[in-house]
């Protein structure tokens, strides 16, 4: 090969690599492909994958940061592992993970008032990590088994997390007075045992994540359903749904009063995660092994369709504009796109093997 004909080879080559590299869109669907152990980044336009960034061990929920830059990507293995990977979205590179210390087992993730927020399975604790000091600054032990999920009010005076193997809910209330145990504000001083890390997970009440003096927490443990893992909070905030995977249930609980105010005998066993639509109307359930994906009316409590997915499902996500929804369908080996007016299923979206969390990265 002369020296032109192999400049000339360079020069397409080059173009075509340039020409297969896409941009992450300014509202990006991110995907995890647990078997890939990858982070899929997808156009939700187009329905194609822009882009492919290793996520860490047994990848299983994502969250992206308020100004759609970052994803945090939790690395679960049951209690193995104590990592959480960060994704530079826009350069579509992996970055130092945090390393979550004695707090085994990360799951469940939020991102709310600029906090990372997490639930640690292993230590029976929650915590949260701030991205601008790159520290814990905050841990609370829950004393109950396999704390899963995580929910964040926006205002940060409540949180509730799901702990599957005791069945239960627990309702986290900022209170009134000074606290004590486990955990500081950002701008306190470390305590014990290490520069940002509280020296152990199993205190009842730790400090405010906000800052300031040390704050009262309150946590009220509601018993619900044998297996409860997925569940939401209303749009009004008033109520939390959350489905039971042993029993097929749902309990519905009034924040208020912090009781549950009904069961419905929804048939969800093997149920994996219930995510309310942005307008509050209906509530979708996905199932591990089942074929369809559970719609339900929030008003009536009734069970008013079943939409044909695949084999099983696990994330859903639901787009912001309340248009469609994602459905992580792990079996099948794709995204089911739904289509939340008609409720049916409009597209298939393959983004590796076995996905499972699902997050929307909105970049401002």
């Amino acid at each position: 090969m002369t020296s032109r004909l192999f400049f000339a080879f360079v020069l397409f080559c080059g173009g075509a690599a340039l020409l297969h590299a896409a941009e992450t869109p300014p509202a990006a669907l991110l995907v995890l492909a647990k078997t890939d152990q990858a982070l899929f980044i997808v156009d939700p336009a187009t329905l194609t994958i822009v882009g492919q960034v290793p996520s860490g061990p047994d990848p299983h929920e994502v969250i992206a940061s308020a100004d759609g830059k970052f994803a945090y990507i939790s690395n679960y293995g049951s209690g193995a592992y104590n990592t959480i990977t960060v994704v530079d979205l826009v350069n579509q590179k992996a970055l130092p993970v945090i390393d979550l210390g004695a707090l085994r087992g990360p799951h469940g993730l939020t991102f709310v008032g600029g906090k990372l927020w997490f639930t640690a399975e292993g230590a029976k604790a929650i915590g949260s990590y701030d991205p601008a000091t790159k520290k814990i600054d905050w841990i609370l032990g829950t004393g109950q088994d396999r704390t899963h999920m995580i929910y964040v009010f926006p205002d940060l005076n409540r949180m509730v997390t799901s702990n599957v193997s005791s069945g239960t809910m627990t309702l986290i209330e900022k209170g009134n007075g000074p606290g004590r145990g486990f955990g500081r504000g950002p701008g306190g001083p470390p305590p014990p045992g290490g520069p940002g890390m509280p020296n152990g997970p199993g205190g009842r009440r730790g400090g405010g994540p906000t800052g300031g003096p040390q704050t009262n927490w309150t946590e009220t443990v509601i018993p619900v359903g044998n297996g409860a893992e997925g569940f939401d909070v209303s749009q009004d905030g008033k109520e939390i749904w959350a489905a039971n995977a042993q029993d097929g249930t749902i309990s519905i609980i009034e924040v208020a009063s912090k009781k549950v105010v009904q069961t419905l005998d929804a048939n969800v066993r093997r149920a994996n995660r219930l995510k309310f639509t942005p307008d509050g109307k209906l509530v979708f359930v996905s199932t591990l092994d089942g074929p369809d994906l559970a719609v339900f009316d929030a008003a009536t409590r009734k069970d008013v369709q079943r939409v044909k997915i695949g084999h099983g499902a696990a994330g859903i996500l639901m787009q912001p504009d309340g248009e469609r929804a994602f459905v992580a369908c792990t079996p099948d080996d794709y995204v089911a796109v739904i289509d939340v007016k008609s409720l049916e299923m409009t597209g298939k979206i393959a983004a590796g093997k076995q996905p499972d969390g699902l997050a929307w990265a909105v970049r401002k």
